[in-house]
């Protein structure tokens, strides 16, 4: 139980972390926002759980592809926003053109055979 809170602690602490460094520096907080500290953690707590490269290795190449579709919530949103719409309106179209976009994602994937 306790490494559960660890993970959480850990986890939670960095994204309170970015959010407050947000506040006083957009660059900064997109810069360790961008990096991928969540992907990176649940790589470890998967092996540090497993041992299994394997899995770490699988969980790594998904992430790869899945990135792509992701990245349209970053283009979508602040242009949803600059046209004056609500935030969370905006965030909300933006949440579902993303979903649609990984939707199509693993379905050109599958098509390709590609198994994310």
């Amino acid at each position: 139980m306790a490494y559960y809170l660890v993970k959480i602690v850990i986890t939670t602490a960095l994204i309170v972390a970015i959010s407050e460094i947000s506040k006083r520096s957009s660059l900064i907080a997109a810069i360790l926002a961008s990096i991928p500290i969540v992907s990176v953690l649940a790589m470890v707590w998967l092996y540090i759980d497993t041992k299994s490269v394997i899995q770490v290795s699988n969980l790594a190449s998904n992430v790869f592809w899945l990135v792509l579709p992701s990245l349209v919530l970053f283009l979508t949103l602040p242009l949803l926003l600059k046209q004056g719409l609500n935030f969370y309106l905006a965030l909300g179209i933006a949440i579902g053109v993303t979903a649609g976009c990984y939707f199509l994602m693993v379905s050109a994937l599958g098509y390709f055979g590609v198994r994310p």
